[in-house]
């Protein structure tokens, strides 16, 4: 039998507030930088990234991005790590087991 290990996946839970506490704007910057990486459904209807998603996180809307983006397509990773930089945001790395995988 093999060895069983649990698997962590971690997130970037991105605030729409800056380090010193202001909120940041354009209120909006969210979905604009969610939608650089959605797909539109046969139905017309936007249909988000798994890595990119808008998200409501104790209240306060923020931007949850997979650690896995960084591999899977460091250009959007890269943009958006670039963005927070540039705009002082705050983020936190939240990581949970996602699932357990014999190997």
């Amino acid at each position: 039998m093999g060895e069983y290990r649990l698997k962590r996946r971690c997130r970037l839970v991105i605030e729409s507030v800056s380090e010193d506490g202001r909120r940041f704007r354009p209120s909006d910057w969210i979905e604009r930088i969610s939608t650089q990486a959605a797909t539109f459904g046969a139905n017309h209807k936007i249909h988000y990234s798994k890595s990119v998603q808008p998200r409501m996180v104790n209240g306060s809307k923020c931007l949850v991005v997979e650690q896995s983006l960084q591999d899977e397509n460091p250009k959007v990773y890269d943009h958006i790590m670039s963005f927070v930089k540039a705009n002082n945001l705050r983020v936190r790395e939240v990581c949970d087991t996602d699932q357990i995988d014999g190997e």
